[in-house]
Parts: structure tokens; sequence; C-alpha cells
């Protein structure tokens, strides 16, 4: 902010007309804004690029003064006089454009078309250069090892936007300048080859590089093989993966027979994510053209082989045959409305998915609870944060979030617990990061060891399963101490009295015995907290998936409410959401206790409300099955069938053998997706979907940002966007539908869901994004809410005191380890669209249990050598990857790989409150895989 002392704006002359600055504009930036087009190579007119002046392509020249200034980093002074076109600022920029192609290699060898470099070139009209080129010995090799991007250093002309991209704005470090003189140049790591760095791909470099030095490997292997290897057309849309919800602009060219494609992938200055992208969102999009791609609708074949993990992609047609969508559709609701009549509405029950769009997860639900009469329709968010939503919905009335992660840079303090955001949610770290490197302070808090914790001015690595104790342990403090805010508890709080006579119980001398951090780290945390000016909280599914996981939530929750945390810029409570449209797919109702925007199926209002919008149609009062209890329902024969959409539960539920034998026990299962995936197996109707990039709708993010996803391509063959699937399988149903597009379905969510309020269709499209709440048509919406209530009874939060449960099962002689499960950065959900993903896949190709090097050398294993992992649940047989971030007694399992499926070992036990499954915590054995086959024999 200016002081009182100095101006808010600053007056100047330019080009000979007067014109107006604010306080820390660049003339660069004015002369943008007055129309003015300054040539500039190292500085990047983005979000988060500082400019750097080191080019020297952006000169200009200041009456009074001897030498030209670079205006991208030249702040005006008021009644300056500056002229970017004399004839001494034009010779020195064409000079400095001359000496810079002099040193290029051929456009046509190592530039894309829309090459900012002689983009600027020519605009000073400089196609070739007056002076030598380097020496051919000089010349620098190429570097394809990466399988992603291409390195050409012969085109670098060393502006450092590479460096800034990598340093500080992902703030990965791996990209710097090394040598000096005329041998100065980039480099990876200690001048490792790219592809051999610590390099995590997320493009950012290759987003910023004016000259094409950095490239995708599409573009420049296009080239190679003789195709165009530029764009034709571009189609701004949002990523499909983790629940960023970053907006992105797919590149649109066309393979070696003329079909389109996505050529390459660029970040959109999108609310959520600024320009950046991760590995998955810039280099995982090639899955759309997999060989793998349903594209026409299958039916069982009388007499195939029993239903099982039995089929194989690219070998079909001993399970199925091809049908046409006439006949598949009368086949799967055909079936459905036989078990329907036969045995009742509640004999069918629905899966919808969190990938596909606020409009399809709507029709999903309403089809479950209009075609088939009650609430037994559930998603991924059982298997997230289920438990999360449920404290939240308890205790402060909404189950979203109540910040955005950006507000982090407000922020003074911030806990980040249960999550890895380094490799969960890329670009939401690259605002941590950020926020350590401007002096926020960040404290980390998880069992196991992460890329945060460099960045940390706290590690809190607790033991499994204790997290209510530690925090219990924290707010102990605050109240003995009386640090909490007596304002914000006394105004917007009920319940304190109740927590501090149960916090009393909770000392932290007593409780480090329990979590393993000792009592004057606890104090130490806890006092940063309070006694911050804002603070924020972020957690994930380490905090969700348990027994007590909205135990875990509530002790987050009280600790914000006692610092009076909430409602500011800068604080706030954040679950990250894992999967693109979780949060959106919530909203809509795809959940059995609620309908849309979280109304309960109990409230008479409620259902009135419906009733009157579904042409009718009786609301069944009765909440409905969660995932989980679906599968037990199956085996007590009160399941018969099932519509499944975009989920893949025989690899994502829990005890997965489980329930991969009651999939197989169903009498109809229509599955709906875009590749066979493992639940397809079990099916007896495949209806061929579209892929994110194939089809228009919109999605919420886990900022609360609703956003537009546009269709880039058509969908292979027969395939067909979810929305008209469901539609189709609704008339058969007996239900009239006349939905033409997703805008009318968008149309009327809004008759029921006040989150949609000033959020229309049309204003999407024109704008993108917009946050809800927002409180007036063009109110980009609100970033912090309940700043001065909360939707509860009296406008108070509410404090519940959580007890220390501990897990389902805890480790024994039979089973003396631990066993925690995840994502990983380049793999997500159960892996259908990432292992299909060619860069995806050479990064991850394999499934690795990540265990302490002193633990492996016990074992007597080394790593890449095979252990048997086994619970109570079965066993797998998977490679051993060294990790210290893994406690000695701990066994890290990804969740994306079939061979390898971390599920069959995982317990099912629920929390009590959300219904979500205890994936974080089983009691686990590990033996050299060589000593298990001994065993067995």
């Amino acid at each position: 902010m200016p002081d009182g002392n100095k101006p808010a704006t600053i007056t100047f002359t330019l080009d000979g007309r007067e014109v107006t600055a604010n306080l820390g504009e660049t003339i660069w930036e004015v002369a943008k804004r007055q129309g003015t087009k300054i040539p500039h190579l190292c500085h990047k007119d983005a979000k988060g690029y500082r400019p750097d002046g080191n080019c020297r392509a952006c000169m200009v020249e200041i009456d009074g003064e001897r030498t030209l200034a670079a205006s991208c980093i030249r702040q005006p002074r008021d009644g300056m006089v500056v002229n970017t076109a004399s004839e001494r600022a034009e010779k020195s920029r064409k000079l400095v454009m001359e000496l810079l192609v002099a040193d290029q290699p051929a456009r046509t060898e190592a530039h894309d078309r829309d090459s900012h470099l002689w983009e600027m070139a020519e605009m000073q009209d400089v196609v070739t250069s007056r002076f030598p080129a380097k020496q051919p010995e000089r010349v620098p090799l190429l570097d394809d090892s990466h399988l992603a991007m291409r390195v050409n250093l012969d085109a670098c002309i060393n502006c450092n936007l590479c460096v800034r991209a990598c340093r500080e704005v992902q703030v990965n470090d791996v990209i710097g300048m090394a040598l000096r003189g005329a041998d100065s140049k980039i480099v990876f790591d200690m001048d490792d080859p790219m592809g051999a760095s610590t390099c995590v791909a997320c493009g950012e470099c290759v987003q910023a590089c004016p000259t094409g030095a950095l490239m995708p490997a599409t573009l420049v292997d296009a080239e190679q093989k003789g195709t165009s290897k530029a764009a034709h057309r571009s189609v701004d849309s949002v990523c499909p993966y983790c629940g960023v919800g970053c907006q992105l602009k797919f590149q649109i060219g066309r393979d070696e027979a003329g079909e389109e494609k996505i050529v390459a992938v660029e970040g959109s200055p999108g609310p959520a994510n600024e320009n950046r992208l991760c590995v998955k969102g810039r280099f995982g999009f090639d899955y759309v053209k997999h060989p793998h791609r349903l594209t026409k609708p299958l039916i069982r074949k009388p007499g195939a082989p029993a239903k099982g993990l039995n089929v194989d992609p690219a070998n079909w047609q001993t399970h199925f045959r091809e049908a046409t969508w006439d006949e598949a559709l009368d086949a799967a609701a055909g079936g459905l409305a036989k078990l329907r009549g036969f045995y009742g509405g509640r004999s069918i029950s629905g899966l919808g998915s969190a990938k596909c769009s606020n409009e399809e997860a709507y029709l999903f639900q309403k089809l479950i609870r209009q075609g088939f009469g009650h609430n037994n329709v559930d998603h991924c968010t059982r298997l997230c944060h289920a438990s999360s939503v449920a404290a939240l919905m308890e205790n402060v009335g909404s189950g979203a979030v109540t910040a955005t992660f950006n507000e982090i840079e407000n922020a003074d303090i911030a806990i980040a617990i249960g999550c890895n955001p380094t490799e969960n949610h890329p670009v939401a770290a690259t605002y941590f990061k950020q926020f350590t490197k401007r002096g926020g302070e960040l404290i980390v808090m998880d069992p196991r060891g992460q890329g945060l914790k460099r960045h940390a001015t706290h590690m809190l690595q607790f033991r499994p399963g204790t997290d209510v104790a530690m925090l219990n342990a924290i707010m102990n403090v605050i109240v003995e101490e009386k640090l909490y805010d007596r304002n914000y508890v006394e105004g917007f709080t009920e319940g304190f009295f109740q927590l501090r006579e149960h916090l009393k119980g909770f000392p932290p001398e007593k409780m480090a015995e329990v979590c393993g951090i000792d009592a004057e780290t606890l104090r130490t945390v806890a006092r940063k907290f309070a006694t911050a000016k804002a603070g924020m909280i972020f957690w994930g599914m380490g905090v969700s998936q348990h027994i007590h996981g909205t135990d875990n939530s509530r002790c987050l929750i009280s600790l914000a409410l006692l610092c009076g945390q909430v409602g500011r810029p800068g604080t706030g409570l954040h679950p990250l959401r894992g999967q693109n449209n979780v949060q959106g797919a919530s909203d809509a109702g795809l959940i059995p206790m609620v309908l849309p925007d979280y109304q309960p199926v109990k409230d008479e209002s409620v259902r009135e409300l419906f009733r009157s919008i579904w042409d009718g149609t009786e609301i069944d009062p009765t909440p409905g099955l969660t995932t989980v209890e679906m599968i037990d329902a199956i085996y007590r024969g009160q399941i018969r069938g099932m519509y499944i959409l975009g989920e893949n539960p025989a690899m994502s539920d829990p005890d997965v053998d489980h329930a991969r034998d009651a999939l197989a026990k169903l009498d109809h299962l229509v599955v709906q997706d875009i590749f066979l995936t493992e639940t397809a197996n079990f099916a007896d109707v495949i209806l061929p979907a579209s892929a994110w990039p194939e089809k228009t709708g919109t999605v919420t993010n886990t900022n609360r940002q609703v956003q537009m996803g546009r269709k880039a391509l058509e969908a292979p063959g027969e395939a067909k966007e979810d929305w008209w699937i469901t539609v189709q399988l609704a008339r058969r149903l007996g239900l009239n539908w006349g939905y033409q597009h997703p805008s009318e379905v968008f149309g009327e969510m809004k008759m029921s869901m006040n989150s949609l309020k000033n959020i229309t269709w049309g204003r999407l499209e024109a704008e993108g994004a917009v946050t809800y709440p927002s409180l007036t048509p063009d109110d980009p919406g609100q970033a912090v809410v309940f700043g001065d209530g909360f939707p509860r009874p009296g406008g108070r939060a509410k404090f519940t005191p959580a007890k220390v449960t501990p897990p389902a099962e805890v480790p024994d002689h039979e089973y003396p380890m631990i066993l925690t499960t995840g994502r990983q950065l380049e793999h997500w959900h159960t892996g259908s669209m990432t292992r299909r993903a060619s860069v995806l896949d050479w990064a991850e190709p394999e499934a690795h249990a990540s265990l302490h090097p002193k633990t492996l050398r016990r074992l007597g294993v080394a790593p890449g050598e095979r252990v048997e992992v086994r619970t109570r649940r079965g066993a797998i047989s998977i490679a051993a990857r060294a990790d210290r971030a893994v406690a000695e007694d701990m066994v890290f399992i990804p969740f994306a790989y079939v061979e390898a499926a971390a599920n069959i070992l995982t317990n099912p036990q629920l929390d009590p409150y959300g219904k979500i499954p205890e994936f974080k915590f089983s009691a686990c054995a590990v033996a050299p895989a060589s000593d298990a086959e001994i065993a067995a024999e």
C-alpha cells in the first residue's frame, strides 16, 4: 500500500502523450496498457514472473539520461519523458535481436511456428543477421533424455526465464545457470541430462521459453515425422485430474492420418493455477487416443467365461460382442427394469463419478432417485473426504472449503496435515512453497516425510493414527495458556466450555508419548498458530481415511475456531479435494444422505422442493447406502443390479477381493466408461463414454470455483457423452426426460441449488470460472466465507470434542508393521487414464512398496527386489523401493497398479460418521518374496 506521503499514481510522458501509472508499475506495463507493444524476451507477461532486464530487447530512451533503460524493470517517475520509438532505442533493440538471431539454429529446425523470439525479431524487421553464427564446435548437443520434453541449447539465449519458472514460479529448483561468459548455459541439477535430473516434468520451463530451446517432445517429434507440428486451433478447458482445477488450453493438431489430436497443452490464467500445470495436466492426455478406448457398446456373450479380472483389453471378444446403441441401451435398461419389477427398486444401486461434469453427476443421482425410488447412490467422496464433509457440515454448516488455497498468500502461518500437495496437488503446492519463500511459516504434520518438508518451519512426523492425541494436545496449550481468541469464541461459536473440560485430559507431556512428538514442539506449534494474525489449515486423505477421520477433522475445525482463524483473508479450513470434480459431484447430490446442495433427504420441505422440480416424484426420506455398504448388501442379496458410471470399485474399494467377488454375484451390471476397466470386466453391458476433452460441461474444484469445460475433440468411434447415455437409459426406464444439452441440466440445477445463485451457463462460457457464493451477477465470487457467521442455528460454529480412537487393527506379532496407501505424482485414481498416458507411464511404469533403507536391510532385501506384503485380507508381491521418508515400521504402497493392487490389503472398517474406510492404516507383514514362495510350498 502507498504511504500517506506519496501519491497513488504517477504522471509522465510516453511517446508524446501524458499517461498515468500506478505505483509499482513499470514503463513496459504502462506502455502495454496504452496499446504500445515493446519487444521483450526475458520478461514474461504472466503473474508470478518478475521482470529481469537481462536481454535488453525492451530498451527505451528517457530524456536527460545518458544510457537507454530496460523498460521491463524501470519504473517511471513524475514528469519523466519516455520515448519508445526513438531512432536510438529502435537501433539498439534491432541490434540486440540481430545478435541473438545470429546464434540461432534454423527456424525450421528448432522453433515452433509461434516462436516468441522470431515474433519479436520480425516486429523489428529482423529476419537475418549480419553477424557470424557460433562456431560449429560450440553448438551444444541435443538432449532427448526426457520423454516429454526436448532440450536444444543451441536455441538458448540465456534469458533466464526457465530458471525463474522452475525456481520462483513452481519452486522446484531444478534448473540453474552455470559457467561464465560465452560458456554460460542452463543446467539441470548438477548438469545432468534432463531425463536423469530431479525434474518433475511440470513443463513450466517449456511454457516460459521464448526460443524453442525447451519444447514439448510431441511438437519436435511431429516435425521429424513430417507432420505439421503447429496446432491449427486451440480450446479452453479444465484439467480432468486432481481437485485443483487448473484451466488449460488444448492445442489441437493432426496426426499422420489427418485425424485431430491434442498435440500440446498450455496452462491458462485460471483463478486456481494462473497459467501453471503439473506433469499430468501438461503431458497426460494421449490416453484419449489409446488403442484400448471403448468405441462401441459391448454385451456379454452367453456362455462367456465367468466374470472376473480375466479380460484382456486387447482381446475382449472372448467375453463380449459388439452391439448397436439401441440394442445395448435396451439390454442395459431392460435388465435393470426387470430387477426393479421383480425385486423392487432397492435391488438396484448406482455409483457415479467425480470424473464427470456437474450436469452428469446431477442426472445420475436423479436417475437413481427418480427411476428406482431410493437413495442408494454414491461416488468417490465416500473414499476420500466423506469424513471431512461430515465434520464440516456438523460444525460449520457447509461441506465446502471456507477459503481458497490461494488465500495462503495472505496468511502468516499455515498447517498442512495428512496431505502431500507436491505429489497430489502440485499446482496448489506451488502457492505453499511461494508462501514460505516470502517468509510464511509452514507447519507440516504427517507420518510420512514429503517434499514440503524442506520448506517447512516445523515437520511433525507423528505416529500413524494418533492425529487426535496430537491435535488435542496443541489445543490444550492454547486453552490452558489462554491464547485462544476470546472475542471470536464468544461471538461466533458454541460448545467451548465442553471442549475446554475435554482438553484438560490432553496435556502435551502425556500426549507426546502417544503421538511421538515432543511436548516442547507441540507447545511451540500451538503458540505460533494461536498468535498468528492469519492462519490456514489444509488437510488431505491422511486425515480423512481413518475410522476416526471425522474426529480428526473435528479437531482441525476446533483448532481454527479457537484461534479465530476463519472468515478473514489468509484464514480458513481447506480439505484438499482429490478428484477433479469431487466437490461438484457432491454439490450435485451424488451422496446417499443428501440431495443437491447437501439438503437432507429426511427434510420434508426439501423433498417437497424436489417433488415440484421432478414432476411429482416422491423422494425416499431414508438415507441410502454408501459405496462400501452397497458391496455388503450384494452379499446379503439385497442389491442384485448396479449402474456404474466412471467408477472402478474393483480397484478403489477396500478389501478389493471382497468387492470383486460381490461384483461377480450381481445379476445385472451396467458399466459406462472410456476403457475396459477392472470393474467393466464384471459387466453385462458396457457403454462407451467420452473422455473429458471430448465433452462439454461444468466442474467445481476444491476452491468452490465452478468452471466451464469445453469439447476439444470428437469421441472415437461410437462413444457418446455421459449425459446423453444417462438420458437414453432414463427414457427406457420410463422417465420423461427431454434434455438436449448440458446447459438445460445446469438450468434445472439452479432451481434447487442456492450455491449456483448468480452463476449462469452463459456467464461461465464468457468468464470461464465463478467462485460460489457469488453475491451479484458480476461478482467473481467470495474466496473467503463465513466472516459474519455460519450457516448453522444462531450463526454459530460448533466445537465438538474428539476422543482418541485407536485404528481398527493395530500391529501385533503376526502383522508387526503399518501399511499406508496413497497417490503418486504421475498416477491418479486407479490408473485407468494415467497408466495409458505415455509420459506418465514412462515416469512410473511399475508398482513399488516404499520402505525405509534400515527396514530393507533388516529384511535382507535390496531396492528393486520383490517383497510380499500381507494383511488379514490378502497378499501382494511388489518391488521394494528405499525411501527415508517412510518410518522404519511402515510401508507405503500406491493404489494405481492392478498387478499389485494395494486395496487387496486395506481394511474396510468404516468411520461411523462419514462411512469412509480406513485406507491409511492396516497392520501388515513384509517378507522377501522368495521366502514367501518357499513358505507357500
